[in-house]
């Protein structure tokens, strides 16, 4: 049952969209969101008034481990910049990615893998941290490596999640069939939006490049003719060395998610500090306090005003809305003002083949608004239940669906507030790499349920 915060919420939805389609900012909206639904929730002005400010701490916790990794990441390409060895790092794969096409793939064939193996988040940091200069001097810019590590990452190896198994085991509980089957019988799903989405956004970025509506850098110097101090060579072995011993542990001690973002970012800081003890010897203790200020720094300013966007779209789940305004404001029964959205969508719908493969379809997505991914899974996969058993179709098949647009969306790859990892790690804009992705990732989820159609 839907309530009067519900509709509020789907109203201020509707304006962020429009703001966006508008290509203005839309942090106005947001707050004024937040303020609305707990005014309309509360009768309270002061304590909605409060409300915001409670809102921004909530999805401060909620991002702060993306965060501290992305600054520490940063700090430590801060001080490989400043020595020189950040070229070094590259120089092995130059004969490997020769120009743009060669970079975007390999860029995302890598961080496929890894991020199957060991998660997004952590891969995001490795793989962005050396791969970007070497791709950018290939001739794909900045924002090209953040749609490959997004898509490639965030988009693909998250929604089909075959090695860990997270995403297909929480489909395949709410459904009621085997994790197996999810994976099996959605493998034409996956292939068809990895395909599309990414075949489209790579089309794109190189017709805009062409066009020169993206610029290209080319003022990047050729790695291979520089001269390079005893000391800079040292690190630019020890940092490649350090990240791949943490590949070998997380692999060896199954270290996956936050234990392997945590590793990789405690890594990273006792990098950075060997680093400076070689390069600077006495002034070793002032140089980590300058690089650790300018990663925070640019930690600061890239996330700031994302969290006021995330706070309104966190509210959309139960913990983060009951965190920020307390509980009793939604019925008891409530999933969370997204997924409760979902549920009346569902049933005020008549059920057919086609219709029951665009609601699932568009219920993942709305519930992938809250930048999570994960959070709607259960109810795609509850839904894939029903649907399935009422028009006779294959569960696990329709399950996939709405994981791969639950997570295409929410996991990453077109709500700025939930590919920061990305677009930080590459220093290009959230924003921007959003509207880069967007027509894409929608029109892969809609080429996609067409063949979901046709295979049910």
């Amino acid at each position: 049952m839907l309530t009067g915060v519900h509709y509020i919420y789907i109203l201020f939805i509707l304006i962020v969209l429009v703001t966006m389609a508008l290509k203005r900012d839309t942090i106005i909206p947001c707050i004024l969101g937040i303020f609305c639904i707990s005014l309309y929730a509360s009768k309270d002005i002061a304590f909605s008034v409060g409300t915001i400010f409670n809102s921004f701490i909530v999805a401060t916790k909620e991002l702060i481990g993306i965060i501290l990794i992305i600054s520490i990441i940063v700090s430590l390409s801060k001080a490989l910049e400043e020595i020189k060895a950040t070229q070094l790092i590259v120089t092995p794969f130059i004969k490997v990615i020769k120009n743009r096409t060669s970079a975007f793939f390999s860029v995302g064939i890598v961080m496929l893998i890894l991020a199957w193996f060991f998660w997004p988040s952590p891969a995001t940091a490795l793989v962005g941290a050396i791969f970007l200069p070497i791709a950018v001097k290939a001739g794909l810019p900045a924002i090209g490596v953040a749609m490959a590590i997004n898509l490639f990452g965030h988009g693909l190896a998250l929604s089909t999640d075959f090695v860990i198994q997270g995403a297909p085991t929480i489909t395949a509980s709410a459904a009621g069939v085997g994790v197996i089957d999810i994976i099996k019988e959605g493998m034409i799903l996956y292939w068809t939006m990895a395909i599309t989405s990414i075949g489209i956004a790579y089309y794109m970025l190189e017709r805009d490049i062409r066009k020169g509506k993206i610029r290209v850098q080319t003022d990047i110097q050729d790695v291979e003719s520089q001269t390079y101090t005893k000391e800079a060579k040292i690190s630019a072995f020890i940092v490649p060395l350090g990240f791949l011993i943490d590949i070998v542990l997380m692999f060896m001690l199954d270290l996956k998610g936050g234990e392997a973002t945590a590793l990789i970012g405690g890594t990273a800081i006792i990098l950075l500090m060997a680093i400076c003890f070689i390069n600077y010897k006495k002034d070793c203790l002032e140089k980590i306090t300058s690089f650790i200020q300018g990663g925070f720094g640019f930690g600061i300013d890239v996330f700031s005003p994302i969290i006021p966007i995330a706070a309104f779209f966190y509210l959309g789940q139960l913990g983060p809305f009951v965190d920020s305004l307390g509980a009793g404001y939604l019925p008891e029964t409530s999933q969370g003002i997204l997924s409760d959205i979902g549920l009346a969508l569902s049933n005020a719908i008549p059920m057919n083949k086609f219709m029951v493969c665009s609601i699932e379809s568009t219920v993942g997505a709305i519930t992938g608004l809250d930048g999570s991914g994960f959070s709607g899974i259960s109810l795609a996969g509850s839904l894939a239940k029903v649907f399935g058993e009422a028009v006779k179709v294959n569960v696990a098949a329709l399950a996939a669906l709405g994981q791969i647009t639950a997570i295409w969306v929410g996991g990453g790859t077109i709500v700025p507030w939930g590919l920061i990892p990305a677009a930080a790690i590459c220093k290009v804009s959230p924003m921007e790499l959003a509207k880069r992705n967007f027509i894409p990732v929608v029109i892969g989820m809609i080429v996609t349920t067409i063949v979901a159609m046709f295979i049910l």
